[in-house]
């Protein structure tokens, strides 16, 4: 195993703070991915919280604050559970990379992103119990890890709006895949917002404020954020996920064998939303195929999707592209998207198979 329990061939893109996406042919072979394969993003060195000590602290715009231990949570709320891919802002960096730098942000591949079985109990429920005042617009989550990337270094925070935290699909996950959460994914307790960007789901949570406005803090008031634009002077935060999709095997520039060959990959369509159809295309998007996509477990999770294609000698682009319930398709070019933090590549994602 690898560093916190990790595949050996995990493409580690650092290892303080640890930052690390599994090899596509790994992620393609289950719907729901195990904890040694399951990407990690941190932005500073992973907190040693143990359970007993720890503690929930429930505040802000509340008429009742609490204090909850784990044990408490456990047996004072009930229990519920939920399938959830959680994606990376940064997934798929690699494909902007190509068309220009951009400096300072790790170069993610297409597997800044995995699901898991998460269990705990409702967010909604523990801010029924704590009692929200009607000023109370935003959430905010807490967490002990600092980054020393935050200007100033500061402990991480960011906010979900009122009506996203109180929707029932929003956990506060003591497990993972039927096991207690591993430290790296944030033992003993993390928030999970389906739909949103891996930012929101806040992991080593320990406290829970109730806000009038957003959370002011750096991750969400500077990095999470596209930059401005003419059209947007202010910039755009980040938050619900984009229709994304990608190709995971064959890998970019794999040799395969002339004639059949099977490719995988997923499309991913964000909160509340499901993918509707994955196409293929071999020859730049002149003639599409479409792909089979596996059931999946509900909006916000992962649809997998699979094809066959008859691929003849030669470099051979494979391209795909996705639709959502919405009707929203994906841009043709990464240049249409790139951004200078590499944020949310949603364009047609392109793997090169040399083809012997």
């Amino acid at each position: 195993m690898g560093l916190w329990g990790k595949r050996d061939d995990m493409v580690v893109h650092g290892r303080e703070p640890f930052n690390a996406e599994p090899p596509g042919t790994a992620l393609a072979r289950t719907a729901v991915t195990p904890a040694d394969t399951f990407y990690a993003r941190n932005h500073g060195p992973v907190p040693r919280l143990g359970p007993a000590d720890w503690r929930l602290t429930v505040d802000g715009l509340v008429t009742r604050p609490l204090l909850l231990t784990l044990a408490g949570l456990r047996s004072g709320f009930d229990a519920a559970e939920a399938t959830v891919t959680l994606q990376c802002a940064g997934n798929r960096r690699a494909d902007l990379t190509a068309v220009r730098a951009v400096p300072g942000e790790t170069p993610w591949g297409p597997g800044a992103l995995s699901t898991a079985r998460f269990r705990g109990v409702r967010l909604a429920d523990v801010l029924a119990r704590a009692g929200l005042a009607p000023d109370a617009a935003h959430i905010a989550f807490h967490a002990p890890d600092v980054s020393p990337s935050a200007d100033p270094p500061q402990p991480y925070e960011v906010s979900v709006p009122r009506d996203r935290a109180l929707a029932p699909d929003v956990l506060l996950a003591w497990e993972m895949n039927g096991a207690p959460l591993p430290a790296v994914h944030g033992a003993p307790l993390r928030v999970v917002v389906p739909g949103w960007i891996g930012a929101r789901s806040v992991k080593w949570l320990t406290r829970v404020t109730a806000r009038s406005t957003p959370s002011d803090g750096w991750f969400q008031a500077t990095a999470y954020r596209l930059p401005p634009t003419a059209s947007a002077p202010e910039g755009v935060t980040l938050g619900p996920l984009p229709l994304n999709c990608a190709v995971l095997t064959p890998r970019d520039g794999d040799v395969v064998p002339r004639g059949p060959v099977r490719v995988t990959g997923y499309a991913l369509a964000g909160e509340g939303r499901t993918v509707a159809r994955v196409e293929v295309s071999v020859d730049g998007g002149r003639a599409w195929s479409r792909a089979a996509l596996e059931e999946t477990a509900g909006p916000g999770v992962w649809q997998r999707w699979r094809t066959t294609l008859d691929l003849p000698a030669g470099d051979v682009h494979v391209l795909a592209r996705a639709w959502d319930s919405s009707g929203a398709g994906m841009p043709r070019s990464p240049a249409a998207v790139w951004n200078p933090k590499g944020y949310v590549t949603t364009s047609w994602p392109r793997v090169l198979l040399r083809v012997r």
